[in-house]
């Protein structure tokens, strides 16, 4: 990775280095990541390697890896490349992590490797590694990085906070990709200032005229590469009388035409040797050789590559050659004509016959018109790749195959199967650019179909729109008459999205339910319960929860069917099956270590969690869902967390982030036309005024919910907010138009039997109720089983109390009032909790001290992790599951246990479950 041209002393970079050293300085106490960002030649790869040797002298262990243009498409290639020398310890990592990493590393037969299990035991085997001796990681030319590494290293980055590691990445300017927009510490390096530049030129063309020496430094505005390579080009033309580059070229443009002279003068065996090695995807000496031969028709030896490196072309590391820069490579490449590097791809697939995969991949870059054999090859080779756990190589295999496809039917269909794993890789753009490519060919009926279940898919059913959800339902009758009914369910379930997420009239809600009901033989499949749910919560209410109910739990192993049979319940209102085939995806999702499915499902779990009373998880599962939303480009599920914060905040007594968090997803470009998301941002808003006192604002903001002319009525979404349009109506004074309210409830619930909907009822029944009625309407609710509705059992004993004490019976109100007290207070529900004790006192009980929950005293991920760990998971465990290392559990555990007044772990499940400690009684 060491430039040839390092000085003993870096000159002029005293800030940057600075930064680079301070981070392997204190690594012991905590990890760190940058990426040093700037234009070729700038002295990215010179810093890094200061950095390395500065840490060096530190005692860190250094893992080095360079990014290659030309290996950007083998998959895994920089992540072996960096991991080679202490793979040996892979040994050690759980059995899963070692499958996928040999896996990816081709030393492993096994199934396609899920990407974030690589990225898992990446990091896992790091923090080993580091576990011995501190470690700094140094990657070079990150934009060259094959995509599975790149996402790899990004991983590792945001994730060794409290690790002795410290990962550094160079990047070129302009470019993107996860390293760059991870959040991490950037370090932007410009051009040297004026003495720093003179001292580097000084340096290396000390013999310069005053006026060569001046155009140079203009010319080289600062950039280190350029005042070392420039003077080298300026005496070579001037000694042939030929003209420096033009002063108005790109600084980029000049310094490839300086390595462009120095190429020119090769021998021409040498010549040839450079653009095999140029056009090359492993760099191996013996393949570059032997390729240059047959280019050349002659034998070309390791000599003729040593005269390119004495020329400062190239280097060799161990037996594969290395550019010494970028810009050398895109030289040679510019120096040769296409028919040229043609014959060298052609060159290198002679000699590689005992690898198919590069085989395929030159001898696909060797032509220029159509072949179906090699068109075949390359379809066959994207499997390969996929095998490999690269879908950007499988995206490309087939991309290339369609163009090298004479039939315009077979070419539109490869472009599709190239769509469809860019959605898998979840980048919308390049699904959008291959679809508008294959929409040029001649599609079959079913292919139309594929074609418009890709452009759905990334929308996630957002916006709604009637005429679409109509086209939706036709595309999924052309292909259920095709006998695709895999593809038809996929078309409804994104039409029934729609439905879900914005009012698309009733119309559209009937059509998708009438297409999905024609199908045969895939009533029990996940995606037609889901569709039937999301499109009609209420009308297909009764055969949803019928169907669910036939599905054995433990039966379903399948994390994408958990998360749909959780995400019907969820729709029909079956809060407690809905926790249950949720929590168990989630687990599935985690053990596989696929991250791209996690925020559907923890998005999904929050509400449901807050319908239930389960609170103390909401956070860290909105938290997450937020993070690895961003992380995984799933914008719509990342800024849907507003909403589900918003609500915990009000819930929790938090008024002024419910508020400012319901305005926020109100006004979202995302959120804002979406009916779903604003029913949710105005439960946030009732919530938050409930707990700050102030029920008519909560009225006022609830009631919208119930009217279908409002932008934020939602049929499904209404039924939590039921119990707190009761509330506030009876401390407003609004009963009689809440009364309204239920009677249009009640009717509904004559058509479905949403737990939901019939628990909320419960206690607005009894909170509504005339006198002579109450108590008989209070003692019912208290009958029903709401033994996994713990918040609105107490929600109905804190109201029954009020009621009975307001009647002069104190001594009957304690015990309801007492029992609602101590569920508030272990939920967090600070302001109902606060209710609880107001009415004790007034009952004639001392006032009691308030507890703190858990919630009050760890952070979210501290609760994950002190949950997890309560459950009997080691360090290792937990890790694997929050896709952490195992240090950084550690160090949770470590301040987890002082702040519960334990000592052991053993004591972590107890703790969780009952009072923290006493606090100052409430006034």
């Amino acid at each position: 990775m060491e430039p040839a041209y390092l000085p003993p002393t870096v000159i002029g970079r005293d800030a940057e280095l600075r930064v680079l050293t301070d981070l392997a300085e204190h690594v012991a106490e905590r990890g760190g990541a940058a990426a040093i960002v700037g234009e070729a030649g700038i002295g990215k790869s010179t810093l890094l390697a200061a950095a390395a040797r500065h840490a060096r002298g530190q005692g860190l262990q250094i893992l080095q890896a360079v990014g290659v243009e030309s290996e950007s498409l083998v998959p895994f290639a920089g992540l072996h490349q960096l991991l080679r020398p202490v793979l040996g310890a892979a040994e050690g990592l759980p059995s899963p992590q070692h499958r996928a990493l040999m896996s990816a590393f081709g030393v492993q037969e096994g199934l396609p490797p899920e990407p974030t299990l690589i990225a898992l035991a990446t990091l896992n085997l790091l923090t080993d590694v580091a576990a011995e001796r501190p470690l700094l990681v140094a990657v070079d030319d990150v934009q060259w990085l094959d995509q599975p590494t790149h996402d790899a290293i990004a991983f590792l980055a945001r994730r060794i906070s409290r690790d002795p590691i410290v990962v550094l990445g160079a990047i070129r300017k302009g470019h993107t990709g996860p390293f760059i927009t991870s959040g991490l510490l950037e370090l932007e390096v410009q051009g040297l200032d004026d003495a720093s530049a003179c001292e580097v030129l000084s340096v290396h063309a000390d013999n310069l005229s005053p006026s060569d020496r001046d155009r140079i430094l203009r010319a080289a505005r600062g950039n280190p590469l350029a005042l070392v390579e420039l003077p080298v080009a300026w005496r070579r033309t001037s000694d042939t009388g030929a003209h420096p580059s033009p002063s108005f070229m790109p600084l980029t443009a000049r310094l490839e035409a300086a390595f462009a002279g120095r190429i020119s003068q090769l021998a021409p065996s040498t010549s040839a040797a450079v653009l095999v090695a140029a056009v090359d995807s492993g760099g191996e000496v013996s393949h570059v050789i032997a390729a240059a031969s047959v280019l050349t028709g002659h034998e070309v030896s390791i000599g003729d590559l040593e005269a390119a490196a004495e020329a400062g072309l190239l280097r060799f590391d161990e037996m594969r050659i290395r550019f010494r820069h970028p810009l050398v490579r895109s030289a040679v490449l510019q120096s040769h004509g296409a028919t040229r590097r043609q014959a060298a791809h052609a060159a290198l697939a002679t000699v590689l016959a005992d690898e198919p995969y590069r085989r395929t991949w030159h001898r696909a870059q060797a032509i220029v018109g159509p072949d179906d054999e090699i068109a075949d090859e390359l379809e066959t080779s994207h499997e390969i790749a996929l095998h490999r756990g690269s879908p950007i190589s499988a995206i490309w295999a087939l991309e290339r195959s369609a163009q090298l496809t004479a039939e315009p039917a077979r070419r539109g269909r490869r472009l599709l199967l190239a769509a469809e794993q860019a959605f898998g890789l979840g980048r919308p753009d390049m699904v959008q650019r291959l679809l508008d490519a294959a929409a040029h060919s001649p599609l079959s009926d079913l292919d139309q179909a594929r074609m418009e279940w890709l452009r759905e898919i990334f929308n996630d059913g957002v916006p709604g729109d009637a005429a679409r959800v109509t086209q939706l339902c036709g595309s999924a009758r052309q292909a259920a008459a095709a006998d695709d009914c895999d593809l038809a369910l996929n078309l409804l379930l994104g039409a029934a999205l729609r439905c879900w997420w914005a009012d698309t009239g009733q119309a559209a809600r009937a059509l998708v339910v009438k297409t999905a009901e024609e199908l045969a033989n895939v009533r029990e499949d996940p995606r037609h319960v889901a569709t039937l749910a999301v499109a009609e919560p209420v009308l297909c209410g009764r055969v949803v929860m019928e169907r669910l109910s036939g599905v054995v739990l433990e039966s379903v192993t399948d994390a994408d069917a958990l998360r749909l049979f959780g995400m019907a319940a969820h729709a029909v209102g079956d809060q407690v099956r809905a926790a249950d085939f949720l929590d168990r995806s989630e687990t599935r999702l985690r053990d596989q270590g696929r991250l791209g499915l996690l925020p559907h499902v923890l998005g999904m779990q929050c509400p449901v969690r807050l319908d239930l009373g389960d609170w103390e998880r909401v956070a860290a599962a909105s938290e997450e869902a937020g993070r690895i939303a961003l992380e995984t480009g799933q914008s719509m599920w990342g800024i849907g967390q507003l909403v589900n914060y918003g609500r915990a905040a009000g819930l929790r007594g938090d008024v002024e982030q419910a508020l400012a968090l319901a305005s926020q997803a109100e006004v979202s470009p995302v959120l804002r036309n979406l009916n779903d998301f604003l029913a949710c941002a105005q439960l946030a808003r009732g919530y938050a005024w409930i707990s700050a006192g102030g029920f008519g604002d909560a009225y006022e903001a609830l009631e919208r919910l119930f009217d279908p002319l409002e932008p934020c009525y939602h049929q499904r979404e209404r039924f939590s907010g039921l119990m707190f349009l009761a509330e506030a109506a009876v401390h407003a004074d609004r009963r009689d138009d809440a009364r309204r309210i239920l009677a249009e409830m009640e009717d509904v619930a004559l058509i479905t039997p949403s737990p939901l909907l019939h628990v909320q009822l419960l206690y607005a029944r009894a909170v509504l109720a005339e006198d002579g009625e109450a108590e008989d309407l209070f003692l019912s609710a208290l009958r029903a089983d709401l033994t996994r509705w713990p918040w609105v059992k107490a929600r109905v004993q804190l109201a029954f109390g009020s009621w009975l004490r307001r009647r002069r019976r104190a001594l009957e109100s304690r015990e309801p009032l007492r029992n609602a007290r101590t569920v508030f207070d272990l939920m967090g529900a600070r302001a109902w909790a606060e209710q609880a004790r107001i009415e004790l006192r007034a009952a004639g009980e001392r006032a009691p001290t308030r507890v703190r929950s858990v919630q009050d005293v760890l952070s979210t991920q501290e609760l994950q992790i002190a949950r997890l760990a309560a459950d009997g998971l080691s360090n290792r465990e937990i890790a694997q599951r929050l896709f952490l290392s195992p240090r950084t559990v550690g160090s949770h555990l470590y301040r987890i246990f002082p702040k519960l007044n334990i000592t052991s772990r053993g004591q972590l499940a107890s703790s969780l479950t009952g009072e923290v400690e006493d606090v100052s009684p409430v006034e």
